[in-house]
């Protein structure tokens, strides 16, 4: 394996991040295989390579000018990207159990994508992750957050239509009683949100979920 120098590692990281955007899966699992090839970290393709199309991908779907097709495709690049770099993030991670993680997309948001890659994200990096899929009942994240005694619920919006429902599920966990602590994330999403509804964090992309989490859970 031959390190990339920096503009052609800026080139490969780029050449990812459109094959997202053209939700091209054959390109993103070539691409990814390049990327480990060239002693690149799997954290550091997936944050700054494969992650940007993501969000380029959501901002053009809300704007209307990307519709489910191109969010379909985009979502099938990712996967095949993933589907190279999972199991080298799986080699790297922690054996013990840093702690318990319910993940979901809040209700009447059905994206998938940054939510899906961040709880792989946490899997690979030793917490152990129940994705609960999209479209999450408020009572779902409750439920599943006291069967675990979870240490963290992590909530993702993608609609600025939906940002409210973390809210909602901040407030259910409370009254719950359950000490898990709430993080939050998705496009709309930001540090000022997550203060204003008493969220326990925010991070702005998968990578920076990991190191929240491991800050917040404690040792």
């Amino acid at each position: 394996m031959t390190e990339v120098p920096g503009e052609g590692r800026h080139e490969l990281l780029a050449a990812m991040n459109q094959s997202i955007l053209d939700g091209d899966d054959e390109a993103a699992d070539r691409l990814a295989r390049e990327a480990l090839a060239a002693r690149i970290e799997p954290l550091e393709a997936i944050d700054r390579g494969f992650t940007p199309g993501l969000r380029e991908v959501g901002r053009l779907f809300e704007d209307g000018e990307y519709f489910l097709p191109e969010l379909v495709t985009a979502a099938q690049a990712m996967q095949a990207a993933m589907a190279v770099l999972r199991p080298v993030l799986g080699e790297q991670a922690s054996e013990r159990t840093l702690g318990r993680v319910v993940i979901g997309t809040v209700p009447g948001d059905i994206h998938d994508i940054g939510k899906t890659l961040v709880g792989t994200l946490l899997a690979a990096n030793g917490f152990e992750v129940s994705d609960e899929g999209v479209d999450v009942p408020i009572e779902r994240f409750v439920e599943r957050a006291r069967e675990l005694d979870a240490d963290l619920v992590c909530a993702s919006a993608l609609l600025t239509t939906t940002m409210a429902m973390q809210r909602d599920l901040v407030n259910a966990v409370r009254s719950a009683g359950l000490r898990a602590r709430v993080l939050v994330g998705g496009a709309p999403v930001n540090q000022a949100w997550a203060e204003e509804i008493g969220a326990d964090g925010y991070a702005e992309n998968a990578a920076a979920a990991v190191d929240l989490a491991r800050r917040t859970v404690p040792p």
